[in-house]
């Protein structure tokens, strides 16, 4: 079942079972209240078990063209395009959020981007690999991200 992301009123509905539930449900909110700022979109997310398709598709960029798979838990995902750029999010348990876009007119040419939320430490994944800049957000405090093509 489909939820559509509050960015007024934040919940972790969905995320309860993370340890930083409180900052990943505001780095979530932060992603909608973005959509909806910039295109008027949105932003839903669905239970991981309901979405294995976007699941394997992120998984398979991360180990075939990042040379990276995380051990966290993935508790939602949100797969939508707007304008001409298709957008892939994964929730994970740990407090990681990745998202995979491309614009549907070249779908060669990605990028992928890895926020961690406040409180979590950096997944060993992706110690030693990527330095991350940090970004003040009142719906999810310090986040953590990089971005890479």
């Amino acid at each position: 079942m489909s939820y559509l992301v509050d960015f007024k009123d934040v919940s972790t509905v969905g995320l309860e079972s993370s340890p930083v539930a409180e900052a990943l449900a505001g780095l979530r909110a932060n992603e909608a209240r973005y959509f909806m700022n910039k295109y008027k979109y949105e932003f839903t997310v669905v239970p991981a078990s309901e979405s294995q398709e976007s699941l394997d598709y992120v998984n398979r960029i991360l180990i075939e063209e990042r040379d990276n798979a995380f051990a966290a838990k993935p508790l939602e995902t949100s797969r939508f395009q707007v304008e001409n750029i298709q957008f892939t999010y994964v929730f994970y348990e740990d407090g990681l959020a990745i998202n995979v876009m491309y614009t549907v007119d070249d779908s060669k040419k990605r990028a992928v981007g890895f926020k961690l939320s406040e409180g979590m430490e950096v997944p060993k994944e992706l110690e030693e690999k990527f330095k991350f800049a940090r970004q003040e957000s009142k719906l999810a405090g310090t986040i953590r991200g990089f971005f890479c093509n």
